[in-house]
C-alpha cells in the first residue's frame, strides 16, 4: 500500500517532465495505463543558444551570435546546428583552431592569453625586423610586436580586458558577423592589379653609404649620411611611381608636378610604417642601419620633423596597417596633390582607381566587420601626412640654407619646387 501511494505521484512527474502532454479530441478516449512504460531518454533542446560569462550565474541571452552581447571568454556556438556538425572556426591571429570569441573576435587560449597579458602588463614589444613577420600557428611566438600588432588588426578590443586582474564581470560588447554578404564576393589581394604592380616594383630598405671622412661630429655625419638616403629614396620613389598603372597616362608635366608636391609625403610614410611599433616612442628607422630616437633628432635639430613623422606612424599603428594597404596609401598621396593639374579628369580616373584598389584591399585582410572602421582610420592618415611634409621641407631647406651638409642635385631641386 506504501509503494503504490509514494510510486504513483513520482512515475506521473517523471512522465510529466520526460514527454509533453498529449492532447486527444474528446470524442477519442483512452484507458488510462498508469504502468506504462516510458522512454526517459531526453533530447538536448537545439533551438536556444546561451552566452555565459565566467563567474556570472545569469544567462546572457539566447539571441543569435550576431545579436548576442558576449563577453571576452564566450563560446562560439553556430545556431540551429549541433556543435559536432558546425565547421571549425580557425583563430583569426595564427590559425590555429578557435576556442571562442575572445575579446571581439575568434581566437585560439594561446593568443586570448597572449592579449590579455600584453594589456595588462601595459608591455611594449619591439619588432627585430621591419613589422612584416608571418605570424601562424607554428611561428606565433617568433615576434611578439607583430603578434600583438596582428591582434589588433584582428579586431581585439583593448577595453574587454579588465586591468584590474578580477575574474567575472568582464565588458560586454557587441559581436558583429565576421561573414561576407552572399551577393558581395570578398575580393582576392591577387587579383588587385594596382597593388600587384606596387608589390612587384616598392624600393627595397636603404642602407647607409660610406660616412664622409673629412667629417668629424656625430651629428653633422649623421645628417650627411641622412640627405644622402633620402637623395637616394627620392631616386627609387620616382621610378616606382612610373609603375603604378594610370600615371603615365598622365602628362608629363602633370607627372612631375605630382612627386614634386607630394614625395616629402610618401617618403615620410614609408619611414612612420617601418618604424611602428607596440607602443612608447618609436625610433624613426631611415635605413637598415640608421634609426634615429626624439634625443637624437633634437641634437640634429630636426625634432619637428621627428614629431610629425612618430605621429603617423602612431596612426598607422592605430589603423592596424598592413604593408599593402601602405604601398596602397603612398599611391594614394601621390594621387591626392593639390598641385595644379592640366588634366583632371586624367587624374581623377588616376585617383578612382587607387581608391578602388585600397577599398578592396581593406576588405580582402579584415573581417567584414572591421574594413569600413579600419578605411576610415587609413584615410585619417592623409592629413597627418601633410603636416609631415611641411615639417621635412622645413628641415631640409634649413639644412640646405646653412651649408650644414652636401646635398645632392636632384634632392635641391625637388626640395624648392613649391607647386602646391
Amino acid at each position: 500500500m506504501m509503494s503504490a501511494v509514494s510510486g504513483e505521484p513520482l512515475l506521473r512527474r517523471v512522465k510529466q517532465e520526460a514527454e509533453p502532454p498529449q492532447y486527444s479530441p474528446p470524442e477519442q478516449h483512452r484507458p488510462m495505463q498508469l504502468l506504462e512504460p516510458c522512454n526517459l531518454e531526453l533530447e538536448p533542446k537545439e533551438e536556444a543558444r546561451f552566452c555565459v560569462s565566467p563567474g556570472e550565474s545569469g544567462i546572457v541571452g539566447n539571441t543569435s551570435p550576431e545579436q548576442q552581447h558576449c563577453s571576452s571568454t564566450t563560446a562560439a556556438a553556430a545556431s540551429g546546428a549541433r556543435d559536432d556538425d558546425a565547421p571549425r572556426r580557425l583563430c583569426l591571429v595564427c590559425g590555429d583552431v578557435a576556442s571562442g570569441f575572445h575579446y571581439g573576435v575568434a581566437s585560439c587560449e594561446a593568443c586570448k592569453a597572449f592579449f590579455k597579458r600584453t594589456i595588462q602588463g601595459n608591455i611594449e614589444y619591439t619588432c627585430p625586423a621591419s613589422n612584416e613577420c608571418e605570424i601562424n600557428k607554428r611561428r606565433r611566438k617568433a615576434c611578439q610586436a607583430c603578434r600583438f600588432r596582428k591582434c589588433l588588426r584582428t579586431g581585439m578590443l583593448r577595453e574587454g580586458v579588465r586591468l584590474d586582474r578580477v575574474r567575472g564581470g568582464r565588458q560586454k560588447y557587441r559581436r558583429a558577423p565576421d561573414q561576407p554578404p552572399t551577393n558581395h564576393p570578398r575580393p582576392q589581394l591577387e587579383e588587385i592589379k594596382v597593388l600587384e604592380a606596387l608589390l612587384s616594383y616598392e624600393p627595397e630598405l636603404l642602407t647607409c653609404g660610406v660616412q664622409p671622412p673629412s667629417v668629424s661630429d656625430s651629428s653633422a655625419r649623421t645628417l650627411a649620411l641622412l640627405a644622402d638616403i633620402y637623395d637616394r629614396e627620392l631616386v627609387g620613389v620616382i621610378g616606382w611611381a612610373k609603375q603604378i598603372p594610370g600615371f603615365t597616362d598622365l602628362a608629363l608635366n602633370d607627372q612631375m608636378r605630382l612627386l614634386q608636391s607630394t614625395w616629402a609625403e610618401m617618403l615620410s610614410l614609408m619611414v612612420a610604417y617601418r618604424s611602428m611599433c607596440a607602443g612608447g616612442s618609436p625610433r624613426l628607422r631611415f635605413a637598415a642601419d640608421l634609426a634615429l630616437d626624439e634625443q637624437q633628432a633634437r641634437d640634429l635639430g630636426a625634432h619637428d620633423l621627428y614629431t610629425q613623422i612618430a605621429g603617423v606612424s602612431r596612426r598607422l599603428e592605430r589603423a592596424g596597417a598592413h604593408r599593402e594597404e601602405c604601398y596602397l596609401l603612398k599611391a594614394l598621396a601621390l594621387a591626392n596633390s593639390e598641385a595644379r593639374i592640366d588634366e583632371h579628369a586624367a587624374l581623377k580616373r588616376f585617383r578612382d582607381a587607387i581608391l578602388a584598389a585600397l577599398n578592396d584591399a581593406v576588405t580582402a585582410l579584415r573581417p567584414y566587420n572591421d574594413a569600413t572602421t579600419a578605411m576610415q582610420q587609413l584615410l585619417l592618415v592623409l592629413p597627418a601626412l601633410r603636416l609631415a611634409d611641411v615639417s621635412v621641407r622645413r628641415f631640409w631647406a634649413g639644412v640646405h640654407r646653412d651649408r650644414r651638409a652636401p646635398m645632392n642635385k636632384l634632392f635641391v631641386e625637388m626640395l624648392e619646387a613649391c607647386l602646391r
